[in-house]
């Protein structure tokens, strides 16, 4: 009889949820929309303009997180290298997002880099898509 530790027994359910991705999806979409709703949804239900700005960034946000689960699932099965490039952007992409549903919602300006004078956004999406790049062309041997 085998007996399986909590380690295993979490990784089995973490994989078993993996190979679900629309309840995978649908999980993340509840627990962010749970999260969510009472610091950003709610303040802004009755701004009709504002109201759909901010439910972009929370699709936008669900999607990004979605991708990052999938890719970290991925990453685990397979040990590539490549994997670990892109679910580092998808990560530093749902950061991004927050960083933006936060900007969508408090009334405060972009976060600028005072020497060069650019957002502090900008220079995330840089990361992200040099992570993007990285994984992409990145050889495995």
């Amino acid at each position: 009889m085998r007996v399986l530790s909590s380690d295993n027994s979490m990784r089995v359910g973490i994989d078993t949820i993996g190979r679900s991705y629309s309840k995978l999806l649908a999980i993340i979409a509840i627990v962010l929309i749970a999260i969510l709703t009472i610091p950003v949804i709610i303040p802004h239900i009755n701004h009709t303009g504002v109201i759909y700005h901010v439910s972009l960034h929370v699709g936008s946000v669900i999607i990004a997180v979605f991708l990052t689960v999938v890719s970290v699932i991925a990453y685990r099965r397979n040990r590539t290298g490549r994997l670990l490039f892109m679910t580092g952007g998808f990560a530093v992409l749902a950061f991004v997002e927050f960083l933006y549903l936060f900007y969508a919602t408090v009334n405060i300006e972009a976060v600028l880099i005072p020497i060069v004078d650019i957002e502090l956004s900008h220079i995330i999406l840089l990361v992200m898509l040099t992570l993007f790049v990285i994984g992409v062309l990145k050889v495995n041997r």
